[in-house]
């Protein structure tokens, strides 16, 4: 979050006629009688108004730059005075900083001596993305008389182990980014890899829905890291906030990253390699609604605003509804097949199963997601290259959908796994892989296999090289169609580094240096072993393709190859090979006399990924190393 503010500097300092906002620099005292550095931005006149408070750790010298809601640096044309406070112990606060002071507390008396000042109407609302979102919260909980709504942007209320233990493996670039923040929480939270009472006493103490007494409006990206936080604190709204109060809340889901750094941010159209300009701007606007609502006393319909407005990506329209996730969804099992095939039917055959090996060294590489790390990718980004054309990665695909495919809420996968070692993780990823080739990152997910009964210490289970495990994947929640053309595509690996910290595969103890071991790992596809992943779809269709037929019946070894790879038909039926690369280009074409039933295709084209097809009908992704 810090960097942006940056960007906005550096920006307008290269412009000559740039203004920097002149705040009013003051202090404000809290209870235990340090003081909080604030910048005070009043329009002219200095008649009572209504104010927004931001309190933020990451300097409030940047909004002189640009005032949030689309003001910037047009403080005149604005209804509200703003007052962005440093947090207790950072920049202008640092001389403030106390281990045992709450940030709730602190925000109260921020609220509290607002609404004194000759400046104020005694009507506070707030605002603020991610860490300035949480402490909206933290403030709203010590219900303090004059705050009137709040406004979080990517952010909950909660601190729980999977936030920084999914699946129950560290997340090694997100804790890295907040120690790099100044939160210093990395030798906490790596002191505590198991659930334990900490956990329990840490998740109690942030989850407090039934104390939140005013109207939020929550804010949050599908491409965010704060998903399920926000959804489930929103339902927690919803069921456990005191009445009225429980009706008024309201949230937008967008397709939205986390921002912080780079291009892409709440709001805007510009999300990793893809664009929703549909979308560009509606966190702002409908943000000025609510506080003209509950600040200004405008009549401007916003009770009738939607409880929940999200953004059906793929279709790139806003749908409404009351709960999430939206009825009509319906849990549609699609398998995994030999030939990387992905259907809604059950496997046939009887021994079948996909392998990969897993370096620790040599790591599957964290490409877009929903990351946090300045030096990370944010949003969705093409797999293809970075991720698929590696050979510690098994892909399974569907046909292409004849109708759109329409799917909203959490995919889950199951799979049937072995290993050869005592300790793996199974790390898979959900895409959206265009008629062009392209394979669009939609969501991820990871577990560590000796965390495959529970998260504590006494659940903790190596394996035993050999034996079939059965382990389950949670995605993310979202809501995406696929296109008529489109297919879906699960990828499996053992890494998505370093998004999630790596296995090192020797069953011993974690996060520490070791040797690290490389792991075979496989996946069933097979009768009694049925892995699948669970779509929830509203609706979908698959076209009547040869493409299934086709893949069933032909393979292709070895996988990835350096040059040459052999076509094996099952049923003597080889007539043409062609050879395409991702951007639908023939480079290869061989066309035999009679049927063959194996053939040895001999090739000098370059590293890379590509198509192959066989009787017309392209079947397989072949890469060339």
């Amino acid at each position: 979050m810090k960097s942006i503010f940056l960007v906005f500097g550096i920006v307008f300092c290269l412009n000559a006629s740039a203004q920097l906002l002149s705040p009013i620099e003051d202090s404000i005292l809290v209870r235990d009688g340090k003081k909080l550095a604030a910048d005070i931005y009043i329009p002219e006149g200095e008649i009572p108004r209504p104010t927004i408070l931001i309190q933020t750790p990451y300097n409030k010298f940047w909004y002189r730059f640009s005032l949030p809601l689309g003001y910037g640096i047009n403080i005149e044309t604005c209804p509200y005075n703003f007052v962005i406070v440093d947090w207790r112990g950072f920049y202008g606060s640092a001389s403030a900083f106390s281990s045992t002071a709450s940030r709730g507390e602190d925000g109260y008396d921020c609220v509290e001596w607002i609404a004194s000042q000759s400046w104020s109407d005694g009507k506070i609302g707030t605002w603020g993305p991610s860490a300035l979102g949480k402490i909206q919260f933290q403030t709203a909980k010590e219900n303090p008389p004059h705050l009137v709504c709040c406004c979080p942007l990517v952010a909950g209320s909660q601190f729980d182990y999977e936030e920084y233990y999914p699946g129950g493996v560290y997340r090694k670039e997100y804790v890295e980014q907040l120690d790099a923040l100044g939160y210093g929480m990395s030798g906490t939270i790596l002191a505590n890899p198991y659930y334990n009472y900490l956990w329990q006493y840490v998740e109690a103490e942030n989850w407090y829905p039934d104390e939140i007494n005013v109207p939020m409006f929550m804010i949050g990206g599908w491409y965010d890291h704060n998903v399920e936080i926000m959804l489930n604190l929103f339902t927690g709204l919803q069921n456990e906030s005191p009445s009225p109060i429980n009706a008024e809340h309201k949230l937008l889901m967008g397709p939205w990253v986390h921002g912080g750094h780079g291009a892409a941010y709440v709001g805007s159209s510009l999300q990793g390699e893809l664009s929703y300009p549909a979308a560009e701007g509606w966190s702002d606007s409908l943000a000025l609604r609510f506080f003209e609502y509950y600040l200004l006393n405008a009549y401007n319909g916003w009770p009738g605003e939607p409880v929940i407005r999200y953004f059906q990506m793929g279709e790139d329209e806003w749908k409404t509804c009351e709960n999430w996730p939206p009825e009509g969804a319906s849990d549609i099992n699609f398998y995994l097949h030999e030939g990387g095939l992905l259907l809604p039917e059950l496997p046939d055959e009887t021994n079948s199963s996909s392998s990969f090996l897993y370096n620790p060294s040599d790591p599957s590489p964290t490409y877009g997601g929903p990351t946090l790390g300045e030096d990370m990718l944010q949003g969705p980004y093409d797999q293809t290259l970075i991720v698929e054309s590696r050979d510690d990665i098994i892909s399974f695909t569907s046909p292409a959908f004849s109708e759109p495919a329409v799917l909203k809420g959490a995919a889950l996968v199951k799979l049937f796994i072995t290993s050869d070692k005592t300790d793996t993780d199974f790390a898979v990823r959900l895409t959206d892989v265009y008629p062009d080739g392209r394979s669009m990152l939609i969501a991820d997910g990871i577990k560590r296999m000796r965390f495959r009964n529970g998260f504590t210490a006494a659940d903790v289970s190596l394996m035993s090289p050999g034996t079939t495990y059965e382990v389950e994947i949670e995605f993310y929640n979202t809501a995406i169609t696929f296109p008529v053309g489109h297919k879906v595509r699960l990828d499996i690996s053992s890494s998505n580094y370093p998004r999630f910290d790596k296995n090192l595969n020797n069953g011993g103890e974690m996060y520490v240096a070791g040797d690290t071991l490389i792991a075979e790992n496989s996946v069933f596809h097979q009768i009694g072993k049925e892995s699948f992943i669970n779509l929830p779809f509203v609706s979908y269709a698959l076209g009547n393709s040869n493409d299934l037929s086709v893949a069933r019946d032909f393979r292709i070894f070895p996988n990835p190859s350096e040059s040459d790879f052999f076509v094996e038909s099952l049923s003597n039926s080889v007539k043409e090979i062609e050879i395409f690369t991702i951007t639908g280009e023939n480079v290869y074409t061989e066309v035999f006399s009679n049927n063959k039933t194996f053939v040895e295709v001999k090739t000098t084209l370059p590293a890379g990924v590509y198509f192959i097809g066989v009787n017309g009908t392209t079947c397989k992704k072949l890469v060339i190393y």
